[in-house]
C-alpha cells in the first residue's frame, strides 16, 4: 500500500518584500529518495527568508488564523497587493490528486477600535486583509480523473464559483447561502482566509450528512485534508526561534501522537530561570525530551538534557502546575541548559520536528537560517541523513555552503539579483562538479543566466571604513 501523505509542490511568491516575482519547485524526480529536500541560498537581502514567511502565511491561512498585522509591511512597496500561489500533492491509498491554492493580501486600515472616522495625531494602525482565494484540484486515482478544476473561485463573486460548483457543494438553501455571505465578509475584516475559516469548513462538514454525488465527497476530502495538513503536518520555525534563544527562552518544537490525539505545538522554556507548566504540559515536556535524547546522544556525543522537577506550583490563573527546569548532563555531570552554547540549544528546540521529518511522509517542516550556531561538518552530515534516508519534507535557509557538498544538487536552490526572477537552479553542473565551489566560480565569473550575487568593490569597502572612522574621531 502506498504511504499517505499531502506535500507541497510548489510555491510561487508575487510582490512579497523584494521578491516582484519567484518560483519554486519543490520537487526533485532525479533522485528515488523519499524525502524532499529544498535548500536556498544567496546574498544577505536577497530573498531567502522570504520564501519563509510565505509558508508562515499558508500555515496561518490553511488553520484559519487572522494573519497578523506585521505582514502587511510585507508586501513590495511598488505593488498594491502581494499574490502567493501553492501546489500540493495528495497521496492516498487510491492514487495521487493536486490542490492548487491562491490568493492575494493587501494592507488595510484598522478601524475596529473606533467608531467615528475623525483624524487622528498618530498614524492608522493597519492590518491584513486576504482576498481573492481560489482552490483548483486534479485528480488520478482508482475512482477518477479529472484534470484541474477550479472548484472555489472568490475573485468578483456573490459567494464563490463556479455556480455549478457552489450548488454541488451547499445546494439551494438560502440560510446557507446567507450564512457563507456573513462569514466571507467577516473573513475580509478581521484578516483570516474565507475558504479555509471555520464557517466555511463547518458548513460543509455538515453537507456531509446527506446523500452526495461522488465527486462532493471527492471535493469535500480534499478540502479536509488541506486543514489537516495546515494544522498538524506544517511547521515553520522563522528568524524569532533564535531570537528568543537569545534572550534565554527555549521555544521547544514538538509533534507526536498522543493518543487519541495528535500534539503539536511550540513551548516556550524559561532557561535562567524555573518556568512553571501546567500538569499536562509536564508530561509533553518529559516525553519530548526522551524522544529527542535517543537522537541527541548520537549527534552530540555523550549529550543528554534533562527536566529538573522543582516540585509543585501554581500559574497566574491559579491553575495547578509544575515548576521545572532544563538541564544538560555529560560525563555523569548536570548543569543548567542556560550555560550549554547556542547551537546546542538551536539543535534542541528543533530536533524533534527533524525526527518527525526523518520518519513520516507527511510531515513539512521549514526552517529559517537552520545553520545558525550549527558546526558546519554536522549540518551537512545531518542533512545527507535526512536527505538520503528520511521521508518527509524539509525547507530551510543557509549562509553555510556545507550542505551544498553533501546534498543532490536538485535539492539546492538559489537566489538571484533580479527581483522578477527570484529563484533558480544552477544550469551546467556536472555530476563530478563540487557544487560549492561552482557556484563560487558563478559569484566571480557569473556564467548562469541570471546574477547570483551583486559585486562588490573590495577597495571601496576598504575606503569607506576609513572614511566613517575619520567622520567618527572628528
Amino acid at each position: 500500500m502506498a504511504e499517505e501523505f499531502v506535500r507541497l509542490a510548489g510555491v510561487d511568491i508575487y510582490n512579497l518584500k523584494n521578491v516582484c516575482e519567484g518560483h519554486i519547485m519543490l520537487s526533485n524526480n532525479r533522485t528515488k529518495y523519499q524525502s524532499s529536500i529544498l535548500g536556498v541560498y544567496g546574498q544577505n537581502g536577497s530573498g531567502k527568508t522570504t520564501l519563509i514567511d510565505a509558508l508562515q502565511i499558508l500555515k496561518y491561512v490553511l488553520t484559519g488564523r487572522p494573519v497578523p498585522a506585521q505582514y502587511a509591511e510585507y508586501i513590495n512597496v511598488d505593488a498594491d497587493a502581494a499574490r502567493l500561489r501553492y501546489e500540493f500533492v495528495i497521496n492516498d491509498s487510491e492514487g495521487t490528486s493536486h490542490a492548487f491554492y491562491e490568493f492575494s493580501i493587501k494592507a488595510v486600515r484598522d478601524q475596529s477600535g473606533q467608531n467615528l472616522d475623525t483624524p487622528s495625531d498618530s498614524e492608522d494602525n493597519i492590518k491584513v486583509c486576504v482576498f481573492d482565494e481560489v482552490l483548483k484540484f486534479s485528480v488520478e486515482n482508482d475512482r477518477a480523473r479529472m484534470r484541474r478544476s477550479t472548484v472555489m473561485d472568490t475573485r468578483n463573486a456573490d459567494i464563490f464559483l463556479p455556480e455549478s460548483k457552489y450548488q454541488l457543494l451547499f445546494g439551494d438553501d438560502q440560510n446557507v447561502k446567507n450564512k457563507l455571505r456573513i462569514a466571507k465578509a467577516m473573513a475580509l475584516g478581521s484578516s483570516q482566509s474565507f475558504l479555509f475559516s471555520r464557517a466555511m469548513i463547518d458548513e460543509l462538514h455538515k453537507q456531509e450528512n446527506g446523500s452526495h454525488p461522488e465527486e462532493f465527497e471527492l471535493y469535500a476530502a480534499l478540502t479536509r485534508r488541506l486543514v489537516y495538513f495546515g494544522n498538524y503536518e506544517l511547521y515553520v520555525i522563522d528568524r524569532k526561534n533564535t531570537g528568543v534563544i537569545s534572550i534565554n527562552i527555549l521555544p521547544l518544537s514538538f509533534q507526536f501522537t498522543h493518543e487519541p490525539k495528535h500534539v503539536v505545538g511550540t513551548i516556550p522554556l524559561l532557561l535562567d530561570r524555573p518556568t512553571p507548566v501546567p500538569e499536562i504540559t509536564y508530561d509533553v515536556i518529559k516525553k519530548v525530551i526522551n524522544n529527542m535524547n535517543i537522537v541527541l546522544t548520537q549527534i552530540v556525543p555523550g549529550l543528554t538534557i534533562d527536566m529538573r522537577d522543582l516540585g509543585p506550583s501554581v500559574m497566574k490563573n491559579g491553575q495547578n502546575a509544575r515548576s521545572i527546569q532544563l538541564m544538560s548532563r555529560k560525563n555523569s555531570k548536570e548543569i543548567p541548559l542556560l550555560y550549554e552554547s547556542e547551537g546546542i540549544k538551536k539543535i534542541i528546540s528543533i530536533l524533534q520536528l527533524l525526527i518527525v521529518v526523518y520518519n513520516h511522509p507527511s510531515i513539512t517542516v521549514a526552517i529559517d537560517e537552520l545553520d545558525s550556531g550549527v558546526y558546519e561538518y554536522l549540518l551537512g552530515e545531518l542533512l545527507r541523513i535526512i536527505s538520503e534516508k528520511g521521508k518527509g519534507q524539509l525547507i530551510f535557509t543557509s549562509h553555510n555552503l556545507r550542505p551544498l557538498e553533501t546534498l543532490d544538487k536538485n535539492f539546492i536552490l538559489f537566489t538571484t539579483t533580479n527581483p522578477q526572477n527570484r529563484y533558480i537552479r544552477l544550469s551546467h553542473v556536472k555530476s563530478n562538479n563540487n557544487l560549492r565551489d561552482f557556484y563560487f566560480r558563478d559569484i566571480v565569473l557569473g556564467e548562469q543566466k541570471e546574477e547570483v550575487y551583486k559585486p562588490t568593490n573590495n577597495a571601496e569597502i576598504a575606503f569607506a571604513f576609513r572614511e566613517a572612522g575619520e567622520i567618527f574621531e572628528s
